[in-house]
């Protein structure tokens, strides 16, 4: 029974700061998902090499990326659109930071949508980006679409994670969701997660504020209310590519979570 994908990830989003925003779509979501407030993400959490987990499935001491800046592996690691790419599944991303341009090599994606939050503000890009993957679907109906929303982890640096700016950003950044998982035709399945967590107005340390992470999937394969158990953003690509039908890559770490 395969099934189609979105992920969407809110960069910097705690756990703890879903029901403080209390947005009503959140435990919606929950009440149809598998879904764990204490996913565990990888060290250092800082976004990129947290990224580059996620869509590689291994830990960042075998990627090589250990900050913010893209560096070719050593001994290359295929990624999850790659794998996709190679069972013939259309895969497209739509994200507001630059530097996750490199989460997918040449040819491995049908369609790619950067609009820089620096330039257009996070706030405004968050639904500029949600409204060009909610078309984008409409209209061609790919495989895998992931949809980066940079305004959280933004809004934490400035004002602080769990200040008040913080978590209407977080509010904010769920009404966009709302509305892209409202208006998905029924052979999709939901992922949404983020990359990381944060304290004070920073992150990237072994604290757990930093490295916890909440997880929702919704598909038909996860019955509603499930607790997921000890899930890490290394799960992520094994259990996408298996929604689509795909096997996971040989040299992943990561396990299935369905």
């Amino acid at each position: 029974m395969n099934e189609k994908v979105l992920l969407i990830l809110v960069d910097g989003m705690r756990p703890d700061a879903l029901a403080a925003s209390g947005h009503p779509f959140i435990e919606e979501l929950k009440a149809a998902s598998g879904y764990t407030p204490q996913a565990a993400t990888v060290m250092p959490s800082v976004t990129l090499p947290c990224h580059m987990s996620l869509f590689h499935s291994v830990p960042p001491e075998r990627h090589g990326i250990l900050d913010n800046v893209y560096t070719p592996q050593v001994r290359p690691i295929a990624g999850l659109c790659e794998q996709l790419h190679a069972h013939r599944k259309a895969c497209g991303m739509f994200y507001n930071w630059e530097q996750l341009r490199d989460l997918s090599r040449p040819d491995s994606l049908a369609f790619s949508c950067f609009i820089a939050g620096g330039a257009y503000t996070y706030e405004a890009t968050n639904d500029m980006l949600t409204d060009q993957a909610m078309h984008y679907i409409e209209t061609q109906s790919p495989d895998f679409v992931f949809l980066y929303l940079g305004l959280v982890d933004e809004v934490g640096h400035r004002h602080g994670w769990m200040s008040d700016a913080y978590i209407e950003s977080v509010h904010a950044s769920w009404s966009s969701i709302e509305r892209i998982v409202r208006s998905l035709p029924p052979e999709y399945a939901v992922v949404v997660t983020a990359d990381h967590g944060g304290h004070d107005r920073t992150h990237g340390t072994t604290m757990p504020e930093d490295m916890t992470i909440p997880l929702f999937i919704k598909s038909r394969r996860m019955p509603p209310g499930t607790v997921i158990e000890q899930a890490s953003i290394l799960d992520l690509a094994p259990t996408i590519a298996s929604l689509n039908g795909v096997p996971s890559h040989k040299d992943w770490e990561g396990r299935c979570l369905l």
